[in-house]
């Protein structure tokens, strides 16, 4: 985590929140030292009294969630699914037994989904990011990150939250969102288009995809994409600290990881995205580990739980998480 910075002034880093401008061949860059933040607010935390994590139920939407499942879907039509498929993604259908059963895939009408993606190098130390969710510019971070397949350490900032948006002044000298240190090569950055192309130069393959590279109308599209939430993930709710990151199994463009994030954004809880769009080989991970996939899925070290179900997710942490 940034700690003690030694920072220059930038004209180009504005105090407004994200990117607007026309990509540059430079990043406004500030070097960091890695280093990871304590909190003496942070306490032990244990799960509900008597929770048992649900059986995971394929593509069940729970009644009392249809309208938020509705309004996050939104954002598939306005972004055209960007954050849905990893980097290089393709698919073909093979037969049933061109996959053995103990290999991640999806079955269509007899036949087996093969799934592949071109990934750039991987980080060895998880991307870290500050910001929260009801940013337009902090969502388009969160697709490349998808579209990359990086695992990132996002350390939310929503309104009045009393812990990370004083962090980012400190660390950059600035509250402006998203805000994005690499631990891996001590270089911080502000601005979401600058955040993005240095990205995809060291872990991708230089190239910004399509719907994250219109400017402007990029910009726009990302706004309309959150009017089905109106606002969620962006004002804090008073909540315990955890010693540790929740873990995020999710990817951006699913609506159900979408009310999960949420609520992480809101209760200020700081978390691991595991990220695993389609032609993720985190999928396959998953698979292993529990011998099902589906997202979300969340892995709690601090009170040992782990679960699938969005909807039962949302209420563990808030039964879990929010202070009394």
């Amino acid at each position: 985590m940034a700690g003690v910075l030694n920072i220059h002034k930038f004209p180009l880093l504005r105090s407004v929140h994200g990117s607007h401008k026309t990509p540059r061949k430079s990043f406004p860059i500030i070097r960091a030292t890695s280093e990871t933040p304590t909190s003496s607010t942070s306490t032990s935390v244990t799960a509900p009294p008597n929770f048992e994590p649900p059986k995971p139920k394929r593509f069940a939407v729970r009644p009392d969630k249809t309208w938020d499942i509705i309004g996050a879907s939104l954002a598939l039509f306005f972004r055209l699914g960007t954050g849905v498929f990893v980097n290089g993604y393709s698919v073909s259908f093979v037969s049933k037994d061109a996959i053995p059963p103990d290999q991640y895939s999806l079955e269509v009408s007899g036949y087996k989904v093969k799934e592949t993606s071109k990934l750039g190098p991987r980080p060895e130390k998880p991307i870290e990011i500050y910001e929260f969710e009801g940013c337009p510019f902090c969502r388009k971070v969160r697709e490349i990150v998808a579209v990359l397949d990086l695992d990132v350490l996002f350390y939310p900032c929503p309104q009045n939250g009393p812990t990370f948006r004083p962090k980012v002044v400190q660390m950059g000298g600035k509250q402006q969102f998203p805000y994005m240190v690499d631990p891996n090569t001590g270089t911080a950055m502000y601005e979401s288009d600058d955040i993005i192309k240095y990205l995809v130069q060291k872990y991708g393959d230089g190239s910004i995809p399509f719907m994250l590279s219109l400017g402007l109308l990029t910009t726009l599209t990302e706004g309309f994409a959150m009017i089905g939430r109106m606002g969620k993930g962006s004002s804090y709710t008073p909540s315990k600290l955890p010693p540790k990151p929740v873990e995020l199994w999710a990817y951006e463009g699913s609506p159900f990881c979408k009310i999960v994030r949420e609520v992480l954004v809101e209760l200020e809880l700081p978390h691991i995205i595991r990220s695993c769009a389609r032609g993720s080989p985190k999928r396959q991970i998953l698979f292993e580990k529990t011998g099902h996939f589906q997202a979300p899925y969340i892995e709690d070290p601090n009170t040992g739980v782990q679960m699938f179900e969005s909807a039962e997710i949302v209420e563990y942490l808030k039964a879990t998480y929010a202070s009394s």
